[in-house]
Parts: C-alpha cells; sequence; structure tokens
C-alpha cells in the first residue's frame, strides 16, 4: 500500500510539472503574438505619424515649405482660414503606451518623423513595406530604430528620367567618307 501511495505521489509532480511546462511554453507564445500585435500597430501608427507630416509640408502655404514646429500642430494646423487636421489624434506609443515620442528634427527646423522610445527588440525583420524597407527597418536592433521621416523628393533625389534614344545618323552617301565633301 505504501509503495503505491509514493508511486502515486511521483505522477500527480510529474503532472504538475509537465502541467508547468506547457503554460510556460503558452505564455512565451502570447507574448511573442502580443508583441507582434504591438510591433504592426506601431508600423500603423508611425505611417499615419509620416503621412500626417508630409501633407503639413506639402500643403505649407507659399514657397517655402515648413515641417510642424511641434507635433500638436498635426491635429490643429490654424495656418489657414479655416482649421485643417491631418491627424484625429496623438496616438500613443504602442510599444510603451505612452503619448511620448522621440522627435526626429528636419535641418531647417521642424519635426520631419516620430519614432518610438521603447529600447526592445523587435521580432519582425521582414516583409516591411517599401518606405520601411529603405528606412532600415529589417536591420533594426531596436524599436527606436524604426524611424518615421517623411523626406520630400527633390529633382536631385528623384530617378533619372530615361533620355530619349540618340537620334539616328544620317547614312553617308556612296563615295563620300566621313566628313569629306564630294569632289
Amino acid at each position: 500500500m505504501r509503495q503505491q501511495q509514493g508511486f502515486t505521489y511521483l505522477v500527480l509532480l510529474f503532472a504538475v510539472a509537465l502541467a508547468g511546462a506547457v503554460l510556460a511554453a503558452t505564455g512565451i507564445v502570447w507574448s511573442h503574438a502580443g508583441q507582434r500585435e504591438k510591433e504592426t500597430e506601431l508600423l500603423f501608427v508611425g505611417n499615419q505619424f509620416r503621412q500626417a507630416i508630409a501633407l503639413y509640408y506639402q500643403r505649407t502655404p507659399g514657397a517655402v515649405k515648413r515641417y510642424p514646429e511641434k507635433i500638436e500642430n498635426l491635429i490643429e494646423d490654424r495656418r489657414y482660414l479655416t482649421t485643417q487636421r491631418y491627424l484625429r489624434r496623438l496616438y500613443a506609443d504602442p510599444m510603451t503606451g505612452k503619448a511620448e515620442w522621440g522627435l526626429i528634427m528636419a535641418p531647417e527646423g521642424g519635426i520631419m518623423g516620430v519614432f518610438s522610445l521603447s529600447a526592445g527588440k523587435p521580432i519582425k525583420s521582414a516583409g516591411f513595406a517599401q518606405a520601411e524597407e529603405t528606412a532600415g527597418f529589417a536591420k533594426a536592433a531596436s524599436h527606436a530604430n524604426w524611424r518615421f521621416a517623411y523626406v520630400p523628393v527633390t529633382p536631385a533625389r528623384a530617378a533619372p528620367q530615361a533620355s530619349a534614344p540618340p537620334a539616328p545618323r544620317p547614312e553617308p552617301k556612296p563615295g563620300v567618307r566621313g566628313n569629306a565633301k564630294p569632289i
């Protein structure tokens, strides 16, 4: 009878250990799923900021384009007779849960982009949109390296356009070489 009680105790101990291992594995999977969801939201929100900054910049009255001086200008732009809104609200950083963002300042003044203040390592490392690919998101060591900045395309930065093919050269007349005149 005592041997049987020891065996039951051993089986129960094994079952508790197995349940703990399963719960730990489930926790890791849920944690990764939660982080992936937050990263997807960060990409969406970051692109919303980039688009809002682009609209603010492009719609600047006059010839000299300007970036917003403060992030709140994206919600309420008072440069016009009627208030312009490029964002409905200031989004919170999905990675930190706070409404604080790192700001990327433009060389000529103003805010040209935002980035997360999270130092966490991203899970996503491929499958980015073109804008994120060129910004180096795939090689980022932390979420703070995911920079959502608007850089206007200038003629110098634009891709070279295909030039027209050269005009065909006229066929030389028989008996005439190069630039020699016929006799």
